[in-house]
């Protein structure tokens, strides 16, 4: 036998302790302070963001309580005095108001019709299971791909034909339609992660199924939505080019947007600048206001699909 054999390894040959920290190091980067360096990068990009959003409209309000002179010559100060016949001037004169109510007029109704129709139909989209389920889902989701403007044409000639032009009932039904894609495209995902042994149960007890829908589920899926509802409100308190088209010769009926797009034209020519920041201020407030009172049920809503 040869002796050599039976001589311990040397320490050379000794395989690298794998727990020895020291090792770890040098072999590899330590993954934590990678994972600090992108939060690092993520809170000053998040930062460089906010400022981007904030600042303009930090700007717009301060414009709305000055005359249109502070407004060229001292931008970035403070107004000297709150001139609050700025609003009263962009509320009366500017037919602001009018414009106002009509706004909130058609984004509660839409607003309304798509959760309801929306709602129902994600329920049995993501509930029931029949021939052409996923074709009709599909369907729908496929309108989240098609940009408005490439529609306004023929939607023009289909409501012109329908005899709704230049009325809120057909603006409602274009919003509606227009909403219905992202409301069920989210609300089926929230729909499926409900329980099935709670819509079961009701079933025993003798709930039909449209019982079942508005008494159970409904109630279940409130989060969700919320979630939804809120962010219809906004996109169509900010729609412009659907009502710029379906109630061009309703002067009467326009909207908040189309309102604020005329007076900015016309204060090229009065100079009521500050008439025009007072609009915008009109225009922008009631929806920070509503998503600053909802924020925590919007969070809730898109975070409790995930934790079911």
């Amino acid at each position: 036998m040869n002796p050599q054999s039976t001589l311990p390894p040397t320490p050379a040959a000794l395989p690298p302790k794998t727990g020895d920290p020291a090792a770890a190091g040098r072999g590899s980067k330590d993954p934590r302070s990678e994972v600090r360096l992108f939060a690092g990068l993520g809170h000053i990009a998040l930062a460089v963001w906010a400022v981007i959003v904030i600042v303009p409209i930090l700007w717009t309000f301060l414009a709305a309580f000055k005359n249109t002179s502070e407004i060229f010559s001292s931008p970035w100060t403070l107004p000297a005095e709150l001139r609050w016949e700025n609003f009263g001037r962009a509320w009366t004169k500017a037919n602001v108001g009018r414009y106002f109510l009509n706004s909130v007029l058609v984004v509660s109704c839409s607003t309304f019709g798509t959760m309801l129709l929306g709602s129902m139909a994600a329920y049995v989209l993501a509930r029931y299971r029949f021939w052409g389920n996923r074709a009709i889902y599909y369907l729908f989701v496929s309108g989240l791909a098609f940009p408005v403007f490439l529609a306004l044409v023929p939607l023009f000639f289909v409501v012109k034909q329908l005899g709704m032009l230049d009325t809120y009932q057909g603006v409602v039904l274009v919003y509606i339609a227009y909403s219905l894609p992202f409301t069920i495209f989210f609300l089926a995902a929230f729909f499926k992660t409900l329980p099935t042994s709670v819509a079961e149960a009701g079933m025993i007890d003798g709930c039909g199924h449209t019982r079942l829908f508005f008494q159970v589920m409904m109630p279940m899926a409130k989060p969700g939505l919320i979630s939804v509802a809120i962010f219809n409100i906004i996109g169509q308190w900010a729609q412009y080019q659907l009502p710029l088209v379906l109630l061009s010769n309703a002067k009467d009926k326009w909207v908040l947007t189309q309102g604020i797009a005329d007076i900015s034209v016309n204060a090229g020519y009065e100079a009521d600048w500050s008439g025009l920041f007072a609009a915008l201020t009109i225009a922008i407030l009631p929806m920070i206001i509503v998503y600053a009172v909802f924020q925590r049920q919007i969070q809730a809503g898109l975070t409790s699909g995930a934790v079911k």
